[in-house]
């Protein structure tokens, strides 16, 4: 997964203003108690850090993939 995926999946899920406050002040165990930011900054795949939130946050598993905005042609 590509970072502008990551952030697309976040603006999509949370809503932009949320998206950007949950990535830099949420600390997540599983990410070494670092925020989505600081695990992104250290490295970490943004796949794994979208998928460590969606487990916290209790996203529901047919949202984890985001939204269809339309078929493409």
């Amino acid at each position: 997964m590509r970072l502008s995926k990551f952030w697309t999946l976040m603006n999509d899920e949370f809503g932009e203003s949320y998206a950007g406050s949950l990535a830099r002040d949420h600390v997540m165990g599983v990410l070494g108690n670092r925020t989505a930011l600081q695990a992104l900054e250290a490295g970490e795949s943004p796949r794994t850090v979208w998928l460590a939130l969606c487990e916290d946050m209790d996203v529901p598993e047919s949202r984890r993939l985001g939204v269809d905005h339309g078929a493409k042609r």
